[in-house]
């Protein structure tokens, strides 16, 4: 495995079995808060202080460690079996459920973002840090008002990040631009990352002629190929696979990236999850699933979802590496997704991240959570445990921002937004025509037989049917 200069506290990888633990130590801060501002570390296109060797050794190993495990007359109790030799023994013994002890979870800021004794974390420069909180706060109010603009009635549908803006913004802070991102339906933050303008997060949700997507998706299905972000689709875990196979094309091209999917605790009940994550593992994909664990899926709680120690010990049995971080900890989650992000390159492999989060918003728009959850369960995570207000304390104690900062921002963030709306509803709808588009080359008949009979509908009964759309 692995050498490395070790100090006292670290990011740690949860490996298989097989491995060997794997620590991560290149621009980590070993400090308490009162020595943070002495500690000057490299930026992340600075030499890295470490070396990646992967598992040529582990069949070797195996071996060894059998050997040891066998006496001298049980030394031929073993059948070499494909991928390994397996030991016989005379004990019947089960292997039990989930350790008593859970998997520890990492993070580096506390919930009024102190940071954490002996914390160690991947530097984050003043134009960084102030870039995360400012994108954090534009997500926070992108959210506020397109939710108000949906229960106006002048869109149709919105899923809010309310609570999740740090696994938004810090992963995105932590990948490359070349890498792939195929998301669920709950990272636009990643895609706000990357260049994507607020005025083109409006038109997308207008479904107007200015929407890439030229209207044929519902609102907040976002898509950009300049930006590297595949479009999101409904159907839960779809995404996964298919990250598997872009990571896969990466590594056959020999590209310097990887891809980036994500998923909540509820699509890990998917078939999809489980065949990614044995996809990934057998071909070696250099690619990262990021879990959001916000405790619901829609209104399933995790009890009721699985009975693991929660996602993260999942990767074992595919031979995956793993870590468990606080997902209401952007210092956290960018340290462990830019460390799994140089993993899955260098090493040639898959990495699995549990953010523990919470979703303090509904669902969607269609949902109404105090049903199924208690308001002051909400109310905690909102005020107690929020990943904007924590991160802007960190910001505000290291001297990168202000009251002042905070007005202007807000102010101008929110007048960019309701102009984009106006514009956006101003803007023709797609053409008819336009649904049978952008598929097939040349149309075919059956697809032709659907837009005349919809026409027909149209002329036969005008006033079901929107009458700004042209025809």
């Amino acid at each position: 495995m692995a050498s490395w200069l070790f100090a006292r506290s670290r990011i740690f990888f949860s490996t298989p079995q097989r491995s060997k633990p794997f620590f991560f130590l290149p621009f980590l801060n070993h400090s308490s808060s009162s020595s943070f501002q002495s500690t000057t570390l490299p930026h992340r296109n600075s030499p890295t202080l470490f070396c990646f060797s992967r598992h040529e050794s582990t069949k070797a190993d195996a071996q060894l460690e059998l050997e040891h495990d066998l006496t001298e007359d049980d030394a031929d109790q073993a059948i070499d079996f494909p991928g390994g030799k397996v030991g016989f023994t005379s004990e019947m013994r089960f292997i039990s459920e989930t350790a008593q002890k859970r998997v520890p979870c990492y993070r580096v800021l506390d919930d009024n973002g102190e940071l954490v004794k002996y914390s160690n974390y991947v530097q984050v420069s003043k134009e960084m840090g102030v870039k995360m909180y400012s994108h954090m706060v534009t997500l926070q109010t992108m959210d506020s008002i397109f939710y108000e603009v949906q229960r106006q009635g002048r869109i149709s549908f919105y899923v809010t990040q309310m609570g999740e803006e740090a696994v938004n913004i810090a992963s995105a802070a932590a990948l490359a631009p070349d890498d792939i991102v195929l998301p669920q339906y709950r990272e636009p933050g990643v895609l706000l990352w990357r260049g994507f303008t607020l005025q083109q997060f409006v038109h997308q949700c207008f479904g107007n002629t200015y929407d890439l997507g030229k209207g044929r998706q519902m609102p907040i299905h976002y898509g950009s190929t300049k930006h590297n972000y595949f479009t999101v689709s409904s159907p839960i875990a779809t995404q996964l696979p298919q990250a598997v196979g872009a990571a896969y094309s990466l590594k056959m091209d020999g590209k310097s990236a990887c891809a980036v999917t994500f998923c909540g605790d509820g699509g890990t009940s998917e078939g999809d999850f489980h065949a990614a994550m044995n996809f990934a593992a057998v071909m070696d994909a250099p690619v990262v699933f990021i879990c959001r664990n916000n405790g619901w899926a829609i209104s399933t709680p995790v009890q009721e979802q699985f009975r693991s120690d929660g996602i993260v010990v999942k990767g074992k049995a595919y031979d995956i590496w793993g870590i468990r971080v606080d997902g209401n900890d952007a210092l956290a989650v960018y340290s462990a997704v830019h460390t799994a992000r140089e993993i899955a390159i260098r090493e040639q492999r898959p990495v699995l991240i549990e953010a523990l989060t919470y979703r303090v918003g509904h669902h969607s728009t269609s949902d109404d959570s105090t049903k199924y959850r208690a308001i002051d369960e909400i109310e905690y995570w909102k005020m107690t445990r929020n990943p904007v207000s924590r991160f802007k304390r960190w910001v505000e104690r290291n001297g990168w921002w202000s009251d002042k900062d905070e007005l202007e921002l807000r102010s101008s963030i929110r007048k960019q937004l309701m102009h984009g709306i106006q514009v956006a509803e101003k803007a023709q709808k797609p053409p008819l025509e336009d649904m049978f588009t952008d598929v097939y080359d040349q149309v075919p008949s059956n697809l032709q037989e659907q837009e005349r009979l919809l026409r027909k509908s149209i002329e036969k009964h005008p006033k079901d049917y929107p009458s700004d759309v042209p025809l």
